[in-house]
C-alpha cells in the first residue's frame, strides 16, 4: 500500500521552530517530487513548498519563503519541512503528498499520494 505518514505538528509560540517529517512507502519514492501543503479551518489547502527529485531543488510559497526549508533522504525515503519563526498565521494541518512531475507543481491536482496530515498549531 502507498503511504506517506507526516508527523511533527504540535502546539507552539510565536517564533518557534518545528521540523515536519513525512516518510513514503509503497512507491518508487526516488521517482516522485515531494510537495507540503496546509489547509487552516475554512479555508482552502494552500502550497507550501516542493522539493524535486531530480536535483532536490526547491520552491516555496510567498508566505513562507524564508522562514522554511525543505530536505529529502531518499535512503530513508523521508522529506522533512524545517519550519522557523513560526507565526499564528501558520497554524493548520500540514500535509505532503508526492508528485510524479519533475517541474513543480502547485496544485493539489497534480499529485498522485497524499498523507493524512499532521496539526501545527502557532499560539500568539
Amino acid at each position: 500500500d502507498v503511504q506517506l505518514q507526516a508527523s511533527g505538528g504540535g502546539l507552539v509560540q510565536t517564533g518557534d521552530s518545528l521540523r515536519l517529517s513525512c516518510v513514503a512507502s509503497g512507491f518508487t519514492f526516488d521517482d516522485y517530487a515531494i510537495g507540503w501543503f496546509r489547509q487552516a479551518p475554512g479555508k482552502e489547502r494552500e502550497f507550501v513548498g516542493w522539493i524535486s527529485y531530480r536535483d532536490r531543488s526547491t520552491r516555496y510559497g510567498d508566505s513562507v519563503k524564508g522562514r522554511f526549508a525543505i530536505s529529502r533522504d531518499n535512503a530513508k525515503s523521508t522529506v522533512y519541512l524545517q519550519m522557523n519563526s513560526l507565526k499564528p498565521e501558520d497554524t493548520g494541518v500540514y500535509y505532503c503528498a508526492a508528485s510524479p512531475w519533475y517541474q513543480l507543481k502547485t496544485g493539489t491536482s497534480e499529485y498522485d499520494y497524499w498523507g493524512q496530515g499532521t496539526q501545527v498549531t502557532v499560539s500568539s
